[in-house]
């Protein structure tokens, strides 16, 4: 598995001739890293006297992230795997009109399943974006600048997925199916750079 694999290992196999990993799997683990430093910030607001106010909340968000972090490195290995099966299903037999149907059906199916998987990723990351301005503003300030650097991969995340599921979207025949998952990500898009954009204002103020 992916996520099993050192830093290097991971950077390596990406710097590979093979497509996958690619820029999908690279999204979920921007958004993964975004939970994480998330997680890094609430740990150092925890059992501080001057944010005992907001310790339950900060213990809420902690482990909302926490979840986000587990379901984003699985996603890393399921967007490499659906990028795969979209390749088996190009390889099928294509010599009768049914082997044709069959083979057509099953690239549609691949590329939904393709598109699937990214939008969990841009859904889990707009949630830490969302997450991570809660944390600026109530969080140990000291730690501000790591939940800005959490923002941009948070940011990286959904920029990355959606690339993935505009992409995948082209070569999906399903009209109804591409204008709800247009309308989705269009969604998506809107509220991440607008949480980015409080984020980063919040940021920097303090190098004012």
């Amino acid at each position: 598995m992916l996520i099993d694999k050192s830093v290097i290992e991971f950077l390596n196999e990406t710097a590979s001739d093979s497509p996958a990993p690619g820029g999908g799997s690279v999204a979920a683990l921007a958004g993964s890293l975004a939970a994480s430093l998330g997680v890094m910030v609430c740990n150092l607001t925890l059992g501080k006297e001057k944010y005992s106010d907001v310790e339950d909340e900060i213990k809420e968000i902690s482990s909302k992230l926490q979840v986000n972090m587990k379901r984003l490195n699985e996603l890393i290995d399921e967007d490499a795997n659906a990028f795969n099966d979209v390749m088996e299903a190009f390889k099928m037999p294509k010599d009768s009109e049914e082997q044709k149907t069959i083979r057509s059906d099953a690239i549609q199916k691949g590329y939904k399943k393709a598109i699937s998987v990214p939008i969990e990723t841009a859904r889990y990351s707009l949630e830490c974006l969302g997450f991570i301005n809660t944390l600026v503003k109530k969080g140990n300030q000291n730690a501000i600048t790591d939940a800005g650097t959490g923002a941009l991969m948070a940011l990286s995340g959904v920029r990355g997925a959606i690339y993935n599921i505009k992409i995948n979207l082209t070569s999906i025949k399903d009209q109804d199916y591409v204008k709800n998952i247009k309308n989705e990500v269009n969604n998506i898009d809107n509220s991440a750079l607008e949480f980015y954009r409080k984020i980063n204002s919040e940021v920097e103020e303090v190098f004012e």
